[in-house]
């Protein structure tokens, strides 16, 4: 039995619920430095904040910069980009910041099915 914690957070909102979008980078962020493993999975409107220069676009009051986020989240997490979601915004494999895998939903349910993986989706 595994001891080691780790969250996966599926953002499934863009730009349209700004707050979603930082508290689940946010959450994301601090599991990661408090020394969790964590995984991102970016679909729906989020799947836009794969491609290059949208996370600099987000502005929210009083929180961090999503971009700053989203960079120390492929250096030090894993970030997904959902498949179907990226093929409904024509968004192709190599079109996504590199770092960012493309994967489906059979992935995150095994993903989250794991002993001690804890999920939360905003």
């Amino acid at each position: 039995m595994s001891s080691r914690r780790s969250l996966s957070i599926q953002l499934a909102t863009g730009v349209e619920s700004p707050e979603k979008v930082s508290q689940a980078f946010n959450t994301a962020t601090i599991a990661m430095a408090s020394g969790i493993d964590v995984s991102l999975w970016l679909s729906g409107g989020a799947s836009e904040f794969a491609l290059a220069g949208n996370a600099e676009k987000f502005e929210l009051p009083h929180a961090a910069p999503l971009a700053q986020a989203l960079a120390s989240l492929i250096e030090g997490a894993t970030v997904t980009l959902c498949s179907q979601c990226a093929k409904r915004r024509n968004i192709n494999d190599g079109d996504q910041i590199a770092g960012i895998r493309i994967a489906g939903a059979a992935a995150w349910v095994e993903e989250i099915t794991q002993e001690g993986v804890q999920a939360l989706v905003y």
